[in-house]
């Protein structure tokens, strides 16, 4: 049976990077989240009533003992688009992006098309570059009959506390220190500082001070002597292979140490239902 191609679409929107393992991931990510919201389409319409199951409950008895239960045709399964893009080093910019993806999509009848913004973070990207590059996208598609719609930013879901938590919660330790990009403008990290303090972490930043090592050392004079690092950073690439390579170090250079390293936060099942919860609350 030919699925019928669901009336939302779905866009997930990444910095972009030179390494090909983030968009690597965000491919993983888009399956995920198409596979999550065609099961639950299909969850739905395996629910729907035979004749025998809108009856009235003293009448179904009947029903069944004197006629062969009745056949209901089968719903076709609902084919959810869900596709990626880049906001910096891509070929062409967001906006052109985003237009030959809602090309594509009227083209076969889609009527919405939401666009998710897969970023920790609600820096420029988010408040500035990925809303400008959204319009120029909606005065290009100004003749289709297809509305787009921004997200918020996968980063502000109220969830993302409790998958950190769990993931720290997972390993014995004295002690734990956030690792995140940081923010050079003003007030840039204060909602990195409010999760750590969520957390009861300490935190570190690989652009801006205090660093992993200043940190380390604060948390092994407090008596610390085992240390789980986590990334704040959805996939692998090369600032994580960074963090690696300064653990590294910092256990040689304190073997009464014992670190664990986490890993970043990946395109995994619980990120795919946030992603899916955050588009559905527009």
């Amino acid at each position: 049976m030919k699925p019928v191609v669901a009336s939302t679409a779905y866009l997930l929107i990444s910095h972009g990077s030179r390494d090909p393992r983030p968009q690597e991931a965000m491919n993983r990510l888009a399956d995920l989240v198409r596979k999550h919201l065609e099961s639950s389409t299909q969850s739905l319409n395996s629910r729907s009533l035979t004749p025998e199951d809108a009856a009235p409950s003293h009448v179904k008895q009947t029903l069944l003992l004197t006629r062969p239960r009745l056949k209901v045709s089968p719903v076709a399964p609902s084919k959810v688009m869900v596709g990626t893009a880049c906001l910096e080093l891509a070929p062409i910019p967001l906006s052109e992006q985003i237009y030959e993806f809602a090309l594509r999509l009227a083209a076969i009848g889609v009527s919405e098309l939401k666009l998710l913004p897969v970023f920790l973070m609600s820096g420029v990207h988010v408040m500035e570059d990925i809303p400008t590059e959204v319009e120029a996208a909606k005065s290009k598609i100004a003749g289709m009959s297809l509305n787009l719609t921004l997200c918020p930013h996968l980063g502000s879901h109220d969830k993302i506390t409790e998958v950190l938590a769990s993931r720290l919660a997972s390993v014995p330790a004295e002690g734990s220190l956030l690792v995140a990009h940081g923010s050079r403008r003003p007030k840039g990290n204060q909602s990195i500082k409010k999760l750590a303090k969520r957390l009861g972490t300490a935190v570190a930043y690989w652009a801006t001070p205090p660093d992993m090592e200043t940190q380390v050392i604060e948390l092994m004079q407090n008596g610390c002597q085992k240390l789980t690092i986590l990334p704040y950073f959805l996939f692998a690439g090369g600032i994580t292979d960074a963090i690696v390579h300064r653990t590294e170090e910092l256990a040689e250079r304190f073997p009464k140490v014992n670190f664990r390293l986490l890993p970043t936060l990946g395109a995994t099942n619980e990120i795919a239902d946030l992603a899916i919860e955050l588009i559905h609350s527009n």
